[in-house]
C-alpha cells in the first residue's frame, strides 16, 4: 500500500505540477534532466569503449536530488572525483565520481592493460590516466548537449581530479553537507570485467538552471508555418456560408432533414523528403570522437617464459620471439590489431611502413 500515490500526488500529476516531494523539480525539469543523464551515460559507454578497446554497455541506476551527506553514504569505496565547470554556461560546476576500483580499472585499460591485475598503490601515472579518460567523457557529453541548449558551445573548464582519501570530503566543497545536488548514476559494464558505477553530480540549483536554459532553447525553436488559407471560389460561383451555431428563428429544418456538412479545408499532405545525412557531409558518430587520442603500439613478437627463466636473465640474455626474421610486425590500436607492416629506420628513429590494413569493420571495432 505504501507504493500507492496520495491524492495530492495524483492532483499534481493531473495538473502538471511538481510532486510534493520533488524538491521544487517539476516533471518537465525531471524529463529534461533525464535527457542530460542519458547524454552522459551514452558518452561514458562510447568513450570508455573506445579507450578500452572492449565492448561497453551502460545502464542508468539512479537519477534525482540528494544531499551531499546522503550521497556520501551511498559510496562503499574511496572515490575518485573528477571536477570541472561548464565553460560557456556560467561556469556551472559538475563532478564525476567513480569508486577506486572503477577508476583504477579505467586507468589500467587506457595504459594497455586488461583491467584485471590492478596495483595495490595508486600511482600518479594511474591518476593521470583516469583523469584523462573522464575528461574525454565530459568533453563528449558537453558536445552532445550543444543541441539541447540551442547551439550554446560548451567545454570543460578548470578540470581537476583527486582520489578522496579524507573522511570529511564533499563533492562540492563550497556547499554544505545538507545542500542538495542532482545525481545521475550509471552502471558501466566492460567486457570481461566487473561493472562499476560512474555518478554525475551538479548542484541542485545549477541543474534547475540548466533545465530552464534547455526549456528556453526549445521554446525559441521556429514554430511550424500556419496552413495557407483556402483559395477563393471562381468568380460567379456561389460562396458557402458558415453554418450558424444555433437554429435561426423561423427557419428550423424539417425533422429528419440532413444538416449540411461543415466546410473542411482539405489539401495534400506535405512531407519533408528523407535524405541520407551522409550524402551531404553531415558529421557521423565517429566524427564526435575523431580528435580523441588513442594508443598505437607496434608488436615485434611475443613468447612465454617461466618465472625461473625470467629470474635467470642477465645482461646479454637473448629472448627468442615467435616470429621469423623478415615477417611483418603487428600494429595495434588500444590493444587491437588494425594493420601489419615492416620496420624501417627514419633518421635515427624506428618506424613502420604499413603493408597490410585490416578491413574497415575490423578497424571500427578496434577504435
Amino acid at each position: 500500500m505504501d507504493e500507492l500515490l496520495s491524492q495530492d500526488e495524483i492532483n499534481a500529476l493531473l495538473t502538471g505540477d511538481s510532486l510534493p516531494d520533488s524538491e521544487d523539480l517539476s516533471m518537465e525539469d525531471s524529463q529534461v534532466l533525464g535527457e542530460v543523464a542519458g547524454i552522459f551515460s551514452n558518452a561514458e559507454g562510447n568513450v570508455l569503449g573506445m579507450l578500452a578497446g572492449k565492448d561497453v554497455s551502460t545502464r542508468a541506476v539512479e537519477t534525482g536530488p540528494l544531499t551531499q551527506a546522503e550521497f556520501k553514504e551511498k559510496l562503499s569505496e574511496v572515490p575518485f572525483v573528477f571536477r570541472a565547470a561548464f565553460g560557456g554556461f556560467n561556469s556551472v560546476p559538475m563532478a564525476l565520481v567513480v569508486d577506486r576500483r572503477g577508476a583504477m580499472t579505467l586507468a589500467d585499460l587506457m595504459m594497455g592493460g586488461e583491467g584485471k591485475e590492478l596495483p595495490d598503490e595508486v600511482s600518479e601515472l594511474y591518476l593521470n590516466a583516469a583523469h584523462e579518460g573522464l575528461s574525454q567523457v565530459v568533453g563528449s557529453a558537453f558536445t552532445n548537449m550543444t543541441g539541447l541548449m540551442g547551439g550554446k558551445r560548451l567545454m570543460p573548464e578548470n578540470a581537476a581530479s583527486v582520489m578522496e582519501e579524507e573522511a570529511d570530503w564533499k563533492p562540492f566543497a563550497s556547499l554544505e553537507d545538507e545542500s542538495k545536488v542532482w545525481v545521475s548514476a550509471t552502471e558501466v559494464s566492460i567486457e570481461g570485467l566487473d561493472p562499476f558505477t560512474v555518478r554525475t553530480l551538479i548542484p541542485f540549483d545549477s541543474a534547475k538552471a540548466i533545465a530552464a536554459a534547455i526549456h528556453a532553447a526549445m521554446g525559441n525553436a521556429a514554430p511550424k508555418a500556419a496552413p495557407a488559407p483556402a483559395a477563393p471560389p471562381p468568380h460567379g460561383a456561389p460562396q458557402a456560408q458558415a453554418a450558424p451555431h444555433g437554429p435561426a428563428a423561423g427557419n428550423n429544418p424539417p425533422r429528419g432533414a440532413q444538416q449540411p456538412a461543415p466546410l473542411v479545408d482539405v489539401r495534400p499532405a506535405e512531407f519533408t523528403p528523407l535524405v541520407s545525412k551522409g550524402a551531404h557531409g553531415a558529421p557521423s558518430n565517429i566524427d564526435l570522437i575523431a580528435d580523441i587520442p588513442v594508443r598505437v603500439t607496434v608488436e615485434l613478437g611475443k613468447t612465454r617464459k617461466n618465472i625461473s627463466d625470467i629470474l635467470g636473465m642477465s645482461t646479454g640474455s637473448i629472448i627468442e620471439l615467435d616470429k621469423m626474421a623478415g615477417e611483418p610486425v603487428d600494429v595495434l590500436v588500444n590493444g587491437k590489431l588494425v594493420a601489419r607492416g615492416e620496420v624501417v629506420v627514419i633518421d635515427e628513429n624506428f618506424g613502420v611502413r604499413v603493408t597490410e590494413v585490416l578491413n574497415t569493420a575490423s578497424k571500427a571495432y578496434s577504435i
